[in-house]
């Protein structure tokens, strides 16, 4: 995985004052390996050689931080190419899953539309509270409902009672019951404490 060229290293280092103190540090220690050789050649004294065999030091040192900043800026990269990597696979596997879930439940959800419609037609209920009824089953608020239908939110209060009161309900919870009830299984723990379901 590339990284910016902006990217800082794990340590907040610019990966541009890093390339450019590498070299920096790398041509210093060329120059001073190069003018030590030289000056050995024409018999410079030692501690002429010394300074600058401790200038060339000082040099390699930087050039070894700046390398081991690099390295780390390499693994980073490396680090976060495996996580893309992860992460591309499992958004590509839930894809598949959601999408195998739609197929497999298209006919079924028809079949509750068509149902939960019949039902709301049974029922009585104007256009305008059939759509109110199915946004509450959707789980929107009130207030999302007022937005969604360009109405106030005490219209959209005032057409849920409605709702309920004709449906013979007491609330939201009450109208997702009446039509989920059935469709899904009991949790395990509500049998083994014997608590009942069934809405009779």
């Amino acid at each position: 995985m590339k990284l910016h060229p902006n990217a800082p290293p794990d340590d907040g280092w610019p990966r541009r004052l890093v390339l450019a103190a590498g070299l920096l540090f790398g041509s210093i220690v060329a120059l001073v390996v190069v003018d030590l050789l030289a000056d050995v050649a024409e018999g410079s004294s030692t501690t002429h050689l010394v300074l600058e065999g401790l200038t060339g030091g000082v040099a390699l040192a930087g050039l070894t931080v700046v390398l081991g900043h690099l390295r780390q800026a390499r693994l980073r990269a490396a680090r976060l190419g495996r996580e893309a990597a992860d992460l591309a696979r499992q958004l590509a596997a839930s894809t598949e899953e959601a999408r195998r879930w739609r197929a497999e439940t298209r006919d079924l959800a028809a079949g509750l539309g068509a149902a939960i419609a019949r039902q709301l037609d049974d029922w009585a209920l104007s256009a305008a509270e059939q759509e109110v009824a199915l946004l509450l089953l959707k789980g929107l608020s009130h207030k999302e409902i007022a937005a969604l239908r360009g109405t106030s939110e005490a219209t959209s209060r005032q057409q849920a009672r409605s709702v309920y009161r004709k449906a013979g309900l007491t609330g939201r919870s009450d109208l997702a019951s009446f039509f989920l009830e059935d469709l899904l299984p009991a949790p395990a723990g509500a049998q083994a404490s014997g608590l009942s379901v069934d809405p009779a």
